[in-house]
């Protein structure tokens, strides 16, 4: 769980100036300093935590989390905490249809597969060399929009969000998706738009790092409680009894008749 002071170091506090600002978000603002609203740390906390428990949750169900976050600042940290944790992540450009048109993103991850594997069976070297430079461009751009979702293979069960204005698009899919959001909010976003909210500063890097990173140790958390649950008994076979047909009873005893004998005469 994450501490008051972790989030006052990382700057987690410092909001938008205050001619920028969502009126929803005035209950999470403490103050103004500045003119740049202060973010009221208690309540980042207390809202952390219910992320938190959500992620570990669902991760220990045997759920996946899709972490998202194009900006700049955000783009190394989203990588690295995904891959720490062995899940998928969006760092580069949002495709539309990354959700909703997820059939026809697995399409593009197969081609990118089989681009790959054009590469290294030395099937380039039998084609003009245009036309390998021309695929190695289609390779490049696939690989680096898709290469954190190449190995989902169903929807997320959740999706994490840095800057939900700028990565308004995912969750306009994951609200119609009814795939639950969490997210980092700031002072000029709408908190109304996502499940899981934690107010904080959304632009700063060790911000995100600070708040990407406790999301990662829920995954991790909830990684082990899913190893650690002993699988259920097996079933114990079941008898089925067998219902005993009744012998048939003997046929009852024919008298023997004795042979008449023909008429005398014949």
């Amino acid at each position: 769980m994450i501490e008051l002071k972790e989030l006052l170091d990382a700057g987690v506090h410092f909001g938008h100036p205050v001619n920028r600002w969502n009126p929803k978000m005035a209950r999470y603002i403490y103050g103004e300093r500045s003119h740049i609203y202060i973010i009221d740390l208690k309540k980042t906390v207390r809202k952390f935590n219910e992320a938190f428990n959500v992620v570990r949750d669902l991760v220990a169900a045997g759920g996946s989390i899709l972490f998202v976050g194009t900006k700049r600042q955000a783009q190394p940290v989203i990588e690295a905490g995904a891959n720490r944790c062995n899940m998928f992540y969006v760092n580069q450009r949002w495709l539309g249809g990354m959700l909703t048109n997820f059939t026809t993103i697995r399409k593009s991850v197969d081609r990118l597969a089989k681009l790959e594997k054009f590469r290294d069976d030395g099937m380039y070297d039998r084609l003009p060399k245009k036309e390998v430079m021309q695929l190695e461009k289609e390779r490049e751009k696939l690989n680096r929009n898709l290469s954190g979702i190449r190995h989902l293979n169903r929807l997320p069960s959740a999706v994490f969000v840095v800057d939900i204005l700028k990565e308004r698009i995912c969750v306009a899919e994951a609200r119609r998706l009814n795939i639950p959001v969490i997210a980092v909010v700031d002072t000029n976003c709408d908190p109304d738009e996502v499940d899981y909210m934690i107010p904080g500063n959304d632009d700063g890097v060790r911000s995100i790092g600070l708040i990407t990173e406790q999301i990662v140790e829920a995954v991790l958390e909830g990684t082990k409680l899913r190893t650690s649950v002993p699988p259920p008994p097996a079933a114990s076979p079941v008898e089925i009894p067998i219902k005993t047909i009744p012998e048939a009873a003997p046929p009852s005893s024919v008298q023997a008749v004795a042979p008449v004998a023909p008429p005398e005469g014949l």
